[in-house]
């Protein structure tokens, strides 16, 4: 599919100052030369970067500006658009006090987006017990983005998480809950409001004229016709039979455990799965570095590494930039920047 062509920067939202984000984004710009990756800016605190990049050894100086239209400028420099609130440069050490810093970071971003300034957000990771102990009171980070999105237009929106890499996509439509919460949760309504955010964004987003979803079932071999839980059979399977009314191409209920291998990827282009780690684990397993995490039902583009803050290897330069690298070039291309290309998740 031809996407309209876009002039306009990634804005990069820096994440948790002691977790691999900054490591990453050094990495990546580095590389982008090499690898013809899209123009971005950073937001962050200069200082704290420039500190990561000597700690680090990488020959990458940064340089601040005052507005997104002043990126790549200069192309020796990575361009920083600075925080109001600073953050300190303490690999591995997580402090609350720099949640003010990495909650603004997101929200200027999303507002240089929605304002027209940038044309897509690739956010780092966020670690959420730190924005916690700051008074951070959302789910997690996609959550936020929506909350933020709608007091910014005004308009409500349903956030829905898509792990997309090279051979397969999927969707749960419950995120950040317990597992014990799952069950009560999944209504027939939520999944029809998620697979259809699915549908349309897959056509608008990624050129998809009729994409193929696969629904997974909740219970073990999907319900074996209510012997094992009657979810599959209550909740599931009438959402499927109205999607298909709807005209959707659907197949569903689907065990979990039948429904991933190369052969049954195959017929669909994304599985809508029930909770988190049922879509989660074989998205990663299957292509940890490559795969990336979209949020479909915003007004916005936004991409994210597929993995957390690994505040274990920040600033040991042993982080990889490959799920970045793969957020940033998946933004652009939904974005329409530099030449039209044709994609599509698995």
């Amino acid at each position: 599919m031809s996407f309209p062509s876009s002039s306009l920067p990634l804005a990069v939202s820096v994440g948790e100052p002691s977790g691999v984000g900054v490591d990453i984004t050094l990495a990546a710009f580095q590389r982008r030369q090499s690898l013809g990756l899209p123009r971005f800016f950073l937001l962050a605190d200069p200082e704290m970067v420039a500190r990561r990049a000597e700690r680090l050894a990488l020959d990458v100086q940064v340089r601040t500006i005052g507005s997104p239209d002043e990126s790549g400028a200069d192309g020796r420099f990575l361009d920083i658009l600075p925080l109001v609130n600073p953050h300190s440069e303490a690999p591995g050490r997580p402090d609350p006090a720099n949640a003010a810093g990495t909650i603004e970071a997101i929200d200027r971003a999303t507002r240089l987006v929605l304002d027209g300034a940038a044309a897509a957000i690739v956010t780092n990771p966020i670690d959420k017990k730190a924005l916690y102990d700051a008074g951070f009171r959302h789910p997690g980070h996609t959550e936020y983005l929506a909350d933020l999105c709608a007091s910014l237009t005004g308009r409500a929106c349903q956030p829905v998480m898509l792990l997309t890499g090279p051979d397969l996509s999927c969707v749960p439509v419950t995120i950040h809950i317990p597992l014990a919460d799952v069950p009560a949760t999944l209504t027939c309504e939520l999944i029809l409001s998620t697979a259809r955010i699915v549908a349309r964004d897959l056509s608008l987003r990624f050129g998809l004229e009729r994409p193929r979803l696969a629904v997974s079932g909740l219970n073990p071999h999907a319900g074996e016709r209510g012997a094992i839980g009657r979810e599959d059979e209550a909740v599931i399977r009438p959402a499927v039979e109205i999607l298909r009314t709807e005209g959707f191409e659907v197949v569903g209920p689907l065990p979990g455990d039948t429904m991933f291998h190369p052969e049954a990827r195959a017929r669909y282009d994304v599985a809508v799965c029930m909770y988190h780690d049922q879509a989660l684990i074989p998205a990663k397993t299957l292509a940890f570095d490559e795969t990336v995490n979209v949020t479909l039902g915003l007004p916005i583009i936004r991409t994210s590494p597929d993995h957390g803050t690994a505040a274990d290897l920040a600033g040991t330069g042993t982080a990889r930039p490959n799920s970045f690298i793969a957020a940033l070039r998946l933004a652009g291309r939904m974005a329409g920047i530099g030449d039209a290309v044709e994609d599509s998740p698995a």
